[in-house]
């Protein structure tokens, strides 16, 4: 089908395109950008006005849970998550049970994927054996399998000498390290940012340290073995400042940071709603405002989600009990929009680069342009639709969301995948469509 986009505000930051104008899409590839294109050219034709029109999302950091946690989200739940969340392109984390380690799993993974979903859908492989920190699992293969990354997101690798050894292997191997950066030895009982609001609440807090040690340290190994080094959800203004003299260094690092760090603080953690329970956790107001000026600089390349899916009851538990993380798919162009557009510390063309062309840049995958000739992935937002953000509506599993009741602007009304239109939401009535599943 071919599928003409009119009079839309095309962003692309490959081209730093920002511009009232057509796209026309023909096979699933783009056919032209430009103005006033005919419409008998089309088969439909979707009226853009007013909208923003962009290379599709991309997702750096995402769990799936699939296998062995499927209570919390599956694969085909996630990517539902991620088409109305305007995300084309989501990389999957490896903690999963059993651990995505070897060449089967991974496979295992990619075949379900490409069973139940169109939305692109990368693996990112364990650096070592069950995620546990000691032996590390064969880069090579698990890369030629099909990994477009290596990490042990949602632990971090504490011996020196055996992350070094990851990063040089890495290097050789020529494929990015992502790394979760938490020292748990400091770490130890910490439920929530460590400070007066932690004393209040007679919980156990997380220093500063905990995270900015770890993003140090690897940097220096990064330097040392020339790996290409990606830090996962950097949360407080000292590490983003480690992060800035190492890209001054020209040490090759880049970082990202999720919605609810540059939005929210320690002061919406009451201590009963473990929806506010986040590891690493929410900072203080300065650490918002640095890493929004983080952001603007470009020393944070990117703005990824790290959707991290929960079962209700488990985040019904007390808040020192519940386990961490939050959802962001299907928030975080809404919260992106409200708090650095409309605010002016980003333009919309520099969220779209943040959001979709530095995340495939990373990658090294061929998206997150629009321009002719290029894969038809795309996103419409509208970016002055306002609305309370309600998880009854999300698509997810996961309910556990700090931002339930906020007040956003930015609405999602179409994710195109490959030319076609995997999301739409139409004059209140959303549409999401699905590849077929046998039942078994």
């Amino acid at each position: 089908m071919n599928i003409l986009i009119k009079e839309g505000r095309v962003l692309d930051p490959a081209s730093k395109t920002d511009k009232v104008i057509d796209v026309l899409i023909k096979d699933g590839f783009i056919a032209a950008v430009e103005e006033n294109i005919d419409e008998s050219q089309a088969d439909e034709v979707i009226d853009a006005s007013g909208c923003m029109v962009m290379p599709g999302l991309v997702d750096l950091n995402a769990h799936f849970r699939e296998p062995g946690l499927e209570h919390k989200e599956t694969i085909r739940t996630g990517s539902r998550a991620a088409a109305r969340g305007g995300y084309t392109t989501v990389c999957m984390m490896p903690n999963t049970k059993p651990v995505i380690d070897n060449v089967d799993m991974l496979q295992y993974v990619t075949d379900k994927a490409e069973e139940v979903t169109d939305i692109n859908l990368y693996t990112i492989a364990a650096m070592t054996a069950g995620q546990e920190g000691e032996y590390l699992t064969d880069f090579e293969a698990l890369k030629d399998a099909g990994a477009v990354a290596v990490s042990d997101n949602g632990g971090t690798i504490m011996n020196a000498r055996t992350a070094r050894q990851a990063m040089r292997q890495a290097a050789e191997v020529d494929i990015p390290v992502f790394a979760h950066c938490e020292d748990t030895n400091l770490a130890a009982r910490g439920v929530m940012n460590a400070g007066e609001r932690a004393k209040e609440l007679g919980l156990f807090g997380i220093m500063d340290a905990v995270e900015d040690v770890i993003v140090a340290r690897d940097i220096l190994l990064a330097k040392n073995t020339g790996a290409k080094l990606h830090i996962s959800h950097v949360s407080n203004k000292e590490s983003a400042f480690i992060i800035k003299i190492a890209k001054e260094q020209g040490i090759p690092v880049t970082a990202e940071v999720a919605p609810h760090h540059f939005t929210l603080t320690e002061d919406a953690v009451n201590g009963d709603d473990a929806n506010f329970k986040i590891n690493p956790p929410l900072r203080k107001a300065d650490d918002v405002k640095a890493l929004k000026e983080a952001l603007a600089s470009g020393v944070i390349d990117v703005i990824a989600t790290d959707h991290a899916p929960h079962h209700p009851t488990e985040k019904e538990r007390p808040f020192d009990e519940a386990p961490f993380g939050v959802v962001g798919l299907e928030t975080a162009v809404p919260v992106t929009i409200t708090e650095l557009v409309r605010t002016g510390v980003l333009t919309p063309l520099q969220m779209v680069e943040k959001m979709s062309y530095n995340p495939a840049k990373i990658l090294g995958i061929d998206r997150g342009v629009l321009a002719p000739g290029k894969v038809a992935d795309i996103t419409v937002v509208n970016p002055t639709e306002e609305y309370d953000i309600d998880s009854n509506r999300f698509a997810s599993k996961g309910k556990n969301t700090p931002f339930e009741g906020k007040h956003v602007y930015g609405k999602v009304l179409y994710t195109l995948v490959n030319g076609r239109v995997v999301y739409s939401d139409h004059n209140g009535t959303e549409i999401l469509i699905e590849r077929e599943v046998p039942k078994l």
